[in-house]
């Protein structure tokens, strides 16, 4: 009688761990389905990665959804049975006298090449994402971002944007949702650019971590890492610095302000720089033939180009000479 009251001890509270899982797993699903996820920060109660607002974003989802979870989930559910399986199988009330057997060859051959064929499998998924964070397009704007004890600073070299300063906003100038997040001096770009992020660090270890665009690089001294980004939607977006660095670690929200081209334009305007003229940039255009010259005009001397050809756009007039670094 002994034996057997083990054994339904056993499968009783096999069977008990079973069901508490399934309801734990259906409790934990119930805020996320209540609510929709928002763009750019934390859901509360949610569950899952935050919606994705680059591609580089779009490209993890793809990682983490479609092969990472299936296998997860299907490594855990083999587990689960083959755990439930021994135990109502195996049981002191079903198998009095034990089996004499230590091992099986098969088995082992099995589970030794099935879990390399599956991280095998993973690998070539995980390298192709490695490589489109590696493979940066050819970059439109260049920030660099350092990290402070306990604060970031942003610079835009390319644009004569002196480095600022970005604090976190006090609890009584913000929501209770955006407080340690929002910050007083985001950084501002335009949507649809390809934004590079060069990341260092002036005294300890931070690290620059945005969800919504997938950012996730390491802020150390004495080096400088490269990362890159590319806003499909106008916005702002919310990150925090995800290494321990000292006591106010919890107090450097990262903000990434995304905006229009006018409107980037413009905010460059007010903090002293100048967008770069991409006409003057580009390759110069085959000349025209010259015409033949008029009577009284001889070959040497220099065609007066119309006013017309020389004027700016209205758009490129407005804009500033860039700033010499």
């Amino acid at each position: 009688m002994r034996v057997s009251g083990m054994g339904m001890r056993a499968r009783i509270g096999a069977a008990w761990a079973f069901v508490g899982a399934v309801l734990t797993m259906a409790v934990m699903a119930l805020p996320a389905a209540a609510s929709a996820p928002l763009m750019g920060q934390p859901t509360p109660g949610a569950i899952g990665l935050q919606p994705a607002a680059s591609p580089l974003k779009e490209h993890a989802h793809f990682f983490h959804n479609v092969i990472l979870m299936p296998i997860i989930t299907g490594i855990s559910l083999l587990v689960l049975g083959l755990l439930l399986w021994v135990v109502f199988r195996y049981n002191r009330r079903r198998n009095p006298v034990p089996a004499k057997w230590s091992h099986n060859t098969t088995i082992e051959v099995i589970w030794t090449l099935v879990p390399v064929a599956i991280l095998i499998f993973i690998a070539v998924f995980s390298f192709r994402l490695l490589f489109t964070y590696h493979d940066m397009p050819e970059p439109d704007i260049t920030v660099k971002v350092t990290g402070n004890q306990w604060n970031w600073s942003y610079e835009y070299p390319d644009l004569g944007v002196p480095e600022y300063i970005s604090n976190m906003l006090p609890e009584d100038q913000t929501t209770p949702q955006l407080y340690r997040l929002a910050a007083d001096e985001p950084m501002v770009v335009p949507v649809g650019q390809t934004v590079r992020l060069l990341v260092t660090a002036s005294d300890v270890i931070h690290a620059v971590a945005l969800p919504a665009f997938g950012l996730k690089v390491d802020a150390i001294p004495g080096r400088l890492n490269e990362t890159w980004f590319r806003a499909d939607r106008t916005g702002v977006f919310y990150g925090q610095c995800s290494e321990l660095c000292g006591v106010d670690h919890a107090f450097m929200p990262l903000q990434i302000n995304v905006v229009t081209q006018a409107e980037f334009e413009a905010w460059v305007a007010s903090r002293g720089g100048s967008m770069q003229v991409a006409e003057a940039e580009a390759p110069a255009a085959p000349a025209a033939p010259a015409a033949a010259p008029a009577s009284g005009e001889t070959s040497g001397e220099a065609s007066v180009t119309p006013a017309s050809l020389t004027t700016s756009t209205p758009s490129q007039a407005a804009v500033q000479p860039a700033v010499a670094r």
